[in-house]
């Protein structure tokens, strides 16, 4: 068409004999080339669609109508219209009145082709698209099988360390319980070729254990006792049980009476004397794989953020460069941004819409594809057997041709079943972990999690050694990863947790939608049941189910309905009674319309457990692991200054109430900590110039010494470009330190009243007498 209106028939004709077939569009889409001048007027473009049809016919090309459809309906037009209004002067549409690209029907596109003739615009509207339309074979545009990479043995390893793990825990023979839990699961893992998911998993949490970081799964894959055999998750999914250590006798606790393995009472091995180890969380397989074991495992494994790099790069390392890619994401627009655009465009074209007009407005711009993005840890991994083409184009993000990973094109959910993903997130819990294993030198397996004082600071404040006056609040767990917020607080406030299990329910019910509030909250108000009866997570539905006689896969129907916010059917209801399950735990059910599985639930209590330990026996190196791998935001001056000033800054952003910006409300979490720890007997000290790390909180006695980079506005960079200053001698004057330590003059000035240089000139200046 191009070359068609601006150079000559013989030039058209050259680039046309590439094409299979030619297209032409209906006027009003070339209305911007009228508008801008580009074609003279409606006689000339009729000219070019006409040229266009002769030459398809010199050629025997068919020449077929299309309609360039931006939208369905033509009112639609209001939306596309707003939509590339908001992008101003940057968009050339906007230069001229949009062009109407609804989607026609047959007879709207004869009667836009009507200048031709009927024959001929039958022929290009109607005989033509047929034409093309059946020259087309079947084609998937996504693969419909799952294609996971092939690893030579992968089906024997994973058997192999299964074994080897199970023999070295619980016996040369194996109990029946555990014996039976292996067939079920391997039967069904390698049975649907997902050995090798299992085994690449294995690979990567091995490399982190080995460069010293402990790795933390998320999701249900701790619902497999394979996934433990092979070290992907900490989480034993067994019933509650008794192990041996020396001579692997076990006991297990099968009738539900027991939630966690963590609760049972410390016991001696009637056999050779030894105390036993407690394990077991009481998680059926059917979470993680379904009912039938053949849904793709999710397997998603929390590494250290700071090790995430790392293992992202060790899957180039395992695959190979051209057969990892990150998963791509789609971001679109948001309802807020939609509301904002509509505004922008009324106020731009001197419109005032009704609200209700505002909101159909907003309602269609919602959703539209606005950019594109990466998976903060989805690696997507191709078989060697296939290429990425098969199932995605691939574009470097934001358009960085020198970034080191390409991306998926598509959103990694239209291909999701067909490739596999692996989910390598960063999280703080390993970073604050290895921190405190580094300064302590005691390695978090070895734990407790049982200890009765670490337990206490869920439901009082005892263990700290203060009053809730003095902190402000009931329980100890500030800063206790998933314990420490408001929400979660006031929830342990009313339940009193004591045991490993209630604050896995706790856990459950805090991620869960409509399951604490209005629901499990009010029965335990009431009286009618008590936290460790309530419906916590998706799993304990199905396994009560069990115990009460239901019908295992039936019990798992019921599990899957509720959890995805489906309620009950009639059927399940008259099941349910009929095993005398009670009225309240079916009105439970009904309500619920999201529910966390248990195995992420008791991964995330037993990283909390492990640092809470910390937080009640070594606090100083509780409160430096905190502050230096949690929180952002300091006030310093406040800081140094102990409970009363701290105090004070607490209550002016309490004040503020919902007005408090989120910077201030990041603040007054870490100010809650900083109170906590200073009326727990210890100190903040200066920023010392000397002695400051960059980033790192260090411990001197009963004190913390703050990084540079807690200073407000002072980068990472900055503080690092300081301690490499120092290394050259120490700073003559406040415009030394300026100058070697690049730090801006406002920066100085809050060093100053923050008391860090003290008796530092403020220049160069050599003493003649």
């Amino acid at each position: 068409f191009e070359t068609m209106m601006n150079k000559t028939q013989e030039e058209a004709e050259r680039i046309a004999k590439f094409y299979d077939y030619l297209e032409v569009m209906p006027k009003p889409v070339y209305s911007p080339l009228v508008d801008g001048g580009t074609v003279h007027d409606e006689w000339a473009l009729e000219d070019i669609i006409r040229r266009i049809v002769k030459l398809g016919k010199k050629l025997n090309l068919p020449v077929v109508a299309t309609g360039n459809v931006h939208y369905l309906h033509e009112t639609d037009a209001k939306f596309r219209q707003i939509l590339v209004g908001s992008m101003g002067g940057a968009n050339p549409l906007n230069r001229n009145p949009l062009p109407k690209v609804h989607f026609r029907t047959t007879d709207e596109m004869l009667k836009e082709f009507d200048f031709l003739g009927p024959d001929l615009a039958k022929e290009i509207v109607v005989t033509n698209t047929q034409l093309v339309a059946d020259m087309i074979g079947d084609v998937k545009p996504i693969k419909d099988d799952l294609y996971t990479p092939k690893i030579e043995g992968s089906d024997d390893e994973v058997t192999n360390l299964t074994y080897e793990m199970a023999h070295s825990i619980y016996g040369e023979n194996l109990p029946e319980i555990v014996q039976a839990r292996i067939d079920k699961e391997l039967k069904s893992i390698l049975g649907h070729g997902f050995g090798v998911i299992y085994l690449i998993s294995a690979k990567l949490v091995k490399k982190s254990l080995a460069d010293g970081y402990l790795v933390g799964s998320r999701g249900s894959v701790g619902s497999s006792l394979v996934a433990t055999f092979m070290e992907i998750t900490e989480v034993n999914p067994l019933p509650p049980h008794y192990v041996c250590p020396k001579c692997k006798h076990s006991e297990f606790i099968a009738d539900g009476s027991v939630a966690s393995g963590y609760d049972l009472p410390n016991k001696q091995c009637p056999e050779c004397g030894a105390p036993f180890k407690k394990d077991g969380q009481d998680i059926p397989f059917e979470t993680f794989l379904g009912f039938k074991g053949d849904k793709v495992p999710d397997i998603d494994l929390n590494f250290s953020g700071e090790y995430q790099p790392q293992a992202h790069n060790y899957t180039k390392v395992l695959f190979g460069e051209d057969y990892v890619f990150r998963a791509g994401t789609i971001g679109t627009v948001a309802e807020k941004t939609a509301y904002g655009y509509v505004k922008g465009y009324g106020s731009d074209n001197g419109i005032n819409y009704r609200n209700a007009e505002v909101d159909r407005l907003v309602q269609g711009c919602t959703g539209v594809k606005r950019t594109t993005g990466q998976h903060p840890g989805g690696i997507i991994v191709v078989p060697d057997y296939m290429d990425i083409y098969d199932f995605s184009p691939v574009q470097f993000p934001a358009d960085a041709q020198d970034s080191e990973w390409k991306t998926t094109h598509f959103d990694f959910h239209s291909i999701h079943d067909n490739i596999l993903k692996l989910d390598i997130l960063g999280h703080d819990d390993p970073t604050v972990i290895r921190m405190l294993q580094d300064l302590s030198g005691i390695d978090p397996k070895t734990i407790p999690t049982d200890d009765p004082i670490v337990m206490k600071i869920f439901s009082s404040t005892e263990s700290l050694g203060v009053t809730e006056k003095q902190i402000g609040t009931k329980t100890g767990t500030l800063g206790i990863p998933e314990f420490g917020t408001k929400f979660v607080r006031q929830m342990l406030e009313e339940t009193k947790p004591s045991t490993f299990s209630e604050l896995v329910q706790i856990s459950g019910l805090s991620h869960g939608t409509d399951v604490w509030l209005g629901n499990a909250q009010e029965l335990i108000k009431d009286g009618t049941c008590v936290l460790k009866e309530v419906i916590g997570c998706r799993d304990d539905i199905m396994v009560y189910l069990i115990y009460q006689d239901l019908e295992p896969s039936f019990a798992f129907k019921i599990m899957e309905s509720v959890r995805k916010g489906k309620g009950l059917t009639d059927d399940m209801e008259a099941e349910m009674r009929a095993k005398k399950v009670p009225e309240w735990y079916i009105d439970s059910c009904k309500k619920i319309k999201y529910m966390f599985p248990k195995a992420h639930a008791a991964a995330y209590v037993l990283m909390a457990v492990r640092i809470a330990w910390f937080k009640v026996h070594h606090p100083i190196l509780y409160y430096a692991a905190y502050f230096t791998v949690r929180a952002s935001d300091f006030d310093l001056i406040a800081m140094t200054q102990g409970s009363v000033m701290i105090r004070k800054k607490i209550d002016e952003i309490n004040m503020k109430g919902l007005d408090a910006a989120p910077k201030e409300k990041s603040l007054l979490t870490v100010m809650e900590l900083a109170l906590e720890m200073c009326e727990r007997g210890m100190s903040f000290k200066k920023v010392d110039l000397y002695r400051s790390q960059a980033s790192e909180f260090i411990i001197e006695g009963n004190s913390l010494i703050p990084p540079f980079d807690a200073i407000p506005g002072l980068g990472t960079n900055v503080a690092k470009q300081i301690v490499e200053a120092r290394k050259n001698g120490e700073f003559l004057s406040k415009e030394d330190l300026q100058q070697r330590g690049r730090v801006s003059k406002t920066l100085i000035e809050y060093m100053d009243e923050l008391g860090c240089l003290e008796g530092m000139p403020d220049a160069n200046q050599l003493s003649l007498f």
